[in-house]
């Protein structure tokens, strides 16, 4: 095990953090606070002002200071929180407790691997637990992988090469499914990786259709949400969806270009949702968007950046279209009712939720 030196222990009184103003703020003097939501404000790429944000119980919102190039993605792991710096080349691990992180938390340098998702794998009674995390790389000097890091020992096990720029990654059973976007040349990819855990290689390479940004299992089928530009500058971004549902049997659609999103897929109950015109949009079996009853209606001279699902509530993050300082995090929960809206940091983009 590592040993832990210079940990503070920070409350929400310290200066470290900065309350953010909202519109759902309760007093919390006479009950503790039992739970956060992390916002990963990715910041300005080569501004090195990424930051997290956290919202409590009582919908107070506090922000760290700046922690590094691009807070690319988060994941809570026991009482410990997970952070990937895309653009500082680094994990960030904290301890959470409900007074907040355990400052500075520990840095592990990942040789320019440039990281983007993550996912963990959580073995019960079993010490060497295990994050599965995608890599760009650095042209010329790493190349692009999806890494395995041993949560026991704090080490890099091995690096799986692949070929693209890999984005988001789930874990199922016995097997990772890995998109890829993107060449290294930054033109359109289209295909998913199935990726065998227990010998670390990739067993399937899934052709899917043009950019395929985030992917989730649901009812024992693969979805991916793709978005792709027709044109070299990416004035026009195509948006799409791809269901896997075993070998050989794939269905894709062509939403058409819509208004700006980031591609958000989530499975919530019994139904699929699709990020679109500023939505999240149900789709049937057949990929077919329910517009009519989509949920949320951001403006269209907005960018809806990121969107999960967390507590039975739709997590909206949003950002201006020149992708500045201007962010805001809106939840709406299924019915289409707004439940609150946070200010965070610049550009927030993923989430993850901690309950003491």
């Amino acid at each position: 095990t590592m040993k832990i030196n210079k940990i503070i222990i920070i409350s929400l009184a310290l200066f470290i953090w900065t309350a953010c103003e909202n519109n759902n703020t309760t007093s919390s003097d006479f009950e503790p606070n039992s739970s956060w939501i992390f916002v990963a404000n990715e910041g300005n790429m080569g501004q090195s002002n990424g930051t997290i944000s956290m919202i409590d119980d009582f919908g107070n919102v506090y922000e760290t200071e700046p922690i590094g190039d691009v807070v690319q993605s988060l994941e809570v792991y026991g009482n410990k929180l997970i952070v990937l710096l895309h653009n500082s080349h680094k994990i960030i691990i904290y301890n959470i407790t409900e007074d907040g992180l355990s400052m500075p938390g520990i840095e592990i340098p990942i040789d320019n691997s440039s990281p983007r998702d993550l996912t963990v794998l959580d073995v019960e009674g079993i010490e060497n637990d295990k994050v599965y995390f995608t890599n760009w790389g650095t042209p010329g000097i790493v190349s692009p992988s999806i890494k395995v890091f041993n949560l026991f020992n704090y080490n890099i096990e091995t690096s799986i090469p692949v070929s693209g720029l890999p984005e988001d990654i789930i874990i199922d059973g016995d097997y990772l499914w890995v998109t890829i976007p993107m060449n290294p040349d930054w033109s359109n990819a289209s295909s998913v990786l199935k990726i065998d855990i227990n010998s670390s290689t990739i067993i399937e390479t899934i052709e899917v259709g043009a950019g395929p940004q985030e992917i989730v299992k649901h009812n024992g089928d693969i979805y991916i949400s793709r978005k792709y530009s027709s044109t070299d500058d990416w004035t026009t971004a195509i948006h799409g969806a791809t269901k896997i549902i075993g070998p050989q049997q794939i269905i894709k659609k062509d939403f058409g270009s819509g208004g700006a999103c980031g591609g958000s897929i989530l499975s919530f109950q019994s139904n699929i949702y699709r990020s679109f015109e500023g939505g999240m949009a149900r789709m049937d079996n057949d990929l077919n968007l329910d517009l009519e009853n989509k949920i949320g209606a951001i403006d269209q001279s907005l960018v809806l950046y990121n969107v999960e699902e967390i507590n039975g509530n739709i997590w909206f993050a949003i950002v201006d279209k020149n992708y500045s300082d201007w962010s805001e995090v809106r939840i709406i929960d299924f019915n289409g009712h707004e439940v609150a809206t946070y200010t965070v940091g610049i550009l927030p983009g993923d989430f993850a939720y901690w309950h003491k």
